[in-house]
């Protein structure tokens, strides 16, 4: 128990570097004395290095930090709830539901104007991606006051996911290419197009999804024993299934209609923390979870705009970034974990 506080010392201090390196780093490096000038509102408001700061690369890092932590915390309550390694919002549907409310908007017969559209900027891509995950998230909440074993839910979420995926791949059949770009676009996930206002609807989503995340840990803590073990200690089993499928919804579904889908974050983070805090309780690992997602979603977003990439203001796909970094990562907890059984 000792070296939890250093553990989570360490944590803070890697968040807070990668939140700076995030910031100073990118086509255009800023100076320690530019940054510094910046965050504390000295110098010149008009000059380049303060609007590159505070109209680009701060709102981005703000939603890097954010982005991280929900979507860590709600793979964290799916796996946990579910007692599986590969469960996270993807899993669930939520992600796309998420995509198929966006393809709705921009493949199919177009709803609004296209100038109209462009005018609104992504408020209406966001609004799409919300209506989408919230509606995947009543249809999971549906089967889960009626399914009670969390494997055959988990299932469900799985087919939820292939029918939006088929859905989605029959508009995009029918779609022009102006229509497909723009989808595949947001498909790559990114958090360059996220503005102040946006970062604020996300803040509080993933502060009071992770404040009610926190709240419901001993519950929580109850159900890896089972269903019927935590029945015995007195926990209602489908409500607390409803209530964390709901959180975690409200997280995933939050990050995706403001970021678009964000791969193997969610779904990587929680194998992380557990290693590193090596602790089966919520109330560790979720603050664990929180601070790890962070640190590595701002890697990630430092990486996809990293200098010297052959074009000045090129920047990779974030989807890219995360699927280099959580692929490996899961792949090599998931064979850790059958030596273990084996």
């Amino acid at each position: 128990m000792s070296k939890l506080p250093f553990i989570f010392a360490v944590l803070l201090l890697l968040v807070a570097l990668a939140f700076a390196i995030d910031v100073a780093f990118g086509p255009v490096m800023l100076s320690a004395a530019e940054l510094v000038d910046g965050l504390l509102g000295r110098g010149d408001p008009a000059s380049i290095s303060n609007v590159i700061l505070r109209e680009f690369r701060l709102p981005r890092a703000v939603a890097a930090l954010c982005a991280g932590a929900g979507l860590g915390v709600a793979g964290f309550l799916l796996q946990t709830q579910f007692r599986s390694p590969l469960a996270g919002p993807t899993e669930l549907g939520i992600s796309s539901g998420a995509a198929l409310g966006v393809a709705a908007l921009i493949l199919a017969e177009p709803l609004l104007p296209t100038a109209l559209l462009t005018a609104l900027g992504p408020w209406p891509v966001a609004a799409a991606a919300a209506l989408g995950a919230a509606a995947t998230m009543a249809l999971v909440l549906v089967i889960a006051s009626r399914v009670w074993d969390s494997a055959s839910l988990l299932l469900a979420g799985l087919m939820i996911a292939s029918a939006c995926g088929a859905v989605i791949s029959l508009m995009q059949y029918f779609s022009d290419a102006t229509q497909l770009k723009a989808y595949s676009l947001w498909g790559f996930g990114g958090l360059g197009g996220v503005t102040w206002p946006q970062n604020g609807v996300m803040a509080v989503c993933v502060g009071v999804g992770s404040l009610a995340a926190f709240l419901l840990s001993r519950p929580l803590y109850a159900t890896l024993l089972g269903d019927s073990a935590a029945a015995a200690l007195g926990v209602p089993v489908r409500a607390f299934r409803m209530m964390t499928l709901a959180v975690a919804s409200l997280l995933a579904g939050a990050i995706t209609a403001f970021c678009g889908p964000i791969a193997f974050v969610g779904l990587a983070v929680p194998h992380l923390a557990r290693a590193l805090v090596r602790r089966s309780d919520p109330r560790l690992l979720q603050p664990a979870c929180v601070l790890v997602g962070a640190a590595l979603l701002l890697v990630c977003d430092m990486l996809s705009h990293m200098p010297g990439l052959g074009r000045s203001q090129a920047v990779l796909p974030l989807n890219a970034i995360t699927s280099l970094f959580g692929a490996p990562a899961v792949l090599y907890f998931l064979l850790r974990r059958a030596g273990r059984s084996a």
